[in-house]
């Protein structure tokens, strides 16, 4: 039976790897060569990435793809997407190339304030708490004139700090809710610091203020930390049409297929097992851009999510709509992203995707991910309402197919050539590979 292990951080990464495959895999040697083969060939940039994280053994690579063709506020864009599953860098590319002779795609960014919270708990009445605040405040914002001083120059900073009464929620419970502006920074840690310092000054000058009793005096800071809930960072991205252009497909008319488009879009409105699927595909966009970038996917996907349900049930993200003829397919999402700091400069490849991307600002990102999260979500609904998902998805999956089964190069070009008229299933490829490995 394997045993806890004391002080795995101070062995060597030759020594973790070979506790790991002794202790947890039944083939240590294959397992071995195996993290092994994943190594960068190059030596300090193998480096590199073993100090981004802690107890590093290896890397899991992820395949990076490219979807040209976005045209995005008159500028067009080639996109790079960093994900593992098949079919959607292909149906991006395919969403992108269909609207770059109707306009492209437009967007605005509504906001981009961030937010971080002080938690505390307070046993007094909110009329002496409040007057207390209005007495901190100026203190707040002087006692953090060192942190802001860098981002203010570039125009952020504090945007705001409210006192908020939630004891509705919870006894005696307060926060101080603040916003922020990072310009081209997520700002995680440029706001983590300021809510410490504010929950700090918070603390030492309730201790000494006059008008409260003892027992108001004596604050308890519970936690300071940024929220990923960010409603007021907020980008719309959208692209219009007269129906009659929108000939996507030959089994539908344009007009047909904008009524289904609007009704697809409805029921993922008000069927919240439908709006995940739907809403999880807009990710599938938008995650592959984050992640291409370096930036904090676990963070906008909470964001985002969060976001879904806030008018009380998880809903879609996208929204459809015929007026006069027109048809009209947006989004509105928050997106709190960074361009400096974090693996922007430290990742060889985050930092190329930048340049590829004629190195944004952190609104052009938000305006670049909404429309990359856009298109995907167009070209997963057409399917939907006219060929069905399976049998574009399934075409793209045809090579995970082989791979799993060891297939030749000769027998891959041989199989593709069979289902380029066929619709491809995982029992069909099989049964095709069977009988062509039969043959003399």
């Amino acid at each position: 039976m394997t045993k806890p292990i004391s002080g795995f951080s101070k062995l060597s990464k030759e020594e973790k790897i070979d506790w790991i495959v002794n202790n947890y895999t039944h083939n240590p040697e294959q397992s071995k060569h195996v993290i092994e083969a994943y190594w960068n060939s190059d030596s300090q940039l193998q480096k590199l990435h073993d100090e981004f994280i802690e107890n590093t053994i290896s890397n899991l690579y992820m395949p990076l793809g490219i979807a040209p063709n976005f045209l995005i506020d008159e500028k067009l864009y080639a996109i790079p997407m960093a994900i593992e599953e098949s079919s959607v860098v292909a149906a991006a590319s395919k969403a992108a190339k269909f609207w770059l002779k109707k306009g492209g795609f437009k967007t605005t960014v509504l906001g981009t304030e961030k937010v971080g919270q002080v938690h505390f708990i307070f046993k007094g009445s909110y009329t002496s708490l409040s007057q207390f605040f209005d007495f901190v405040k100026p203190k707040l914002l002087l006692e953090t004139e060192s942190l802001t001083k860098s981002m203010s120059e570039r125009g952020g900073g504090i945007l705001n700090i409210e006192l908020r009464d939630k004891t509705a929620d919870l006894e005696n419970y307060f926060q101080l809710h603040c916003t922020f502006d990072t310009q081209d920074a997520m700002g995680a840690n440029f706001i983590n610091s300021c809510l410490e310092q504010f929950a700090t000054t918070l603390k030492s000058e309730a201790l000494k203020y006059a008008s409260f009793t003892e027992e108001e005096r004596n604050i308890e800071l519970i936690m300071s930390i940024l929220s990923n809930y960010v409603p007021n960072c907020l980008v719309r991205a959208e692209v219009s049409c007269p129906i009659e252009e929108l000939n996507i497909s030959t089994e539908v008319s344009p007009k047909t297929f904008a009524e289904k488009m609007v009704r697809a879009i409805e029921i993922a409105k008000v069927e919240p097992y439908r709006a995940v699927t739907h809403n999880k595909g807009i990710m599938n966009g938008i995650d592959a851009v984050v992640l291409a970038t370096g930036n904090d996917f676990r963070a906008v996907e909470a964001g985002v999510h969060a976001y879904a349900s806030k008018n009380g049930r998880y809903s879609s993200l996208t929204h459809a709509e015929i007026t006069n003829g027109i048809f009209k397919f947006w989004i509105e999402i928050p997106l709190a992203l960074g361009t400096v700091g974090g693996l922007t400069k430290l990742h060889p490849l985050v930092k190329m995707n930048l340049e590829i991307l004629r190195n944004p600002s952190a609104k052009e990102l938000m305006r670049i991910m909404a429309v990359a999260g856009l298109a995907q979500n167009f070209a997963a609904v057409s399917s939907l309402v006219t060929t069905g998902i399976q049998k574009g998805h399934m075409k793209m999956h045809l090579m995970n197919i082989l791979n799993q089964n060891g297939a030749t190069e000769e027998e891959k070009a041989k199989i593709i050539s069979i289902f380029k008229t066929q619709t491809v299933t995982h029992r069909g490829v099989l049964n095709a590979l069977e009988d062509l490995r039969k043959q003399p």
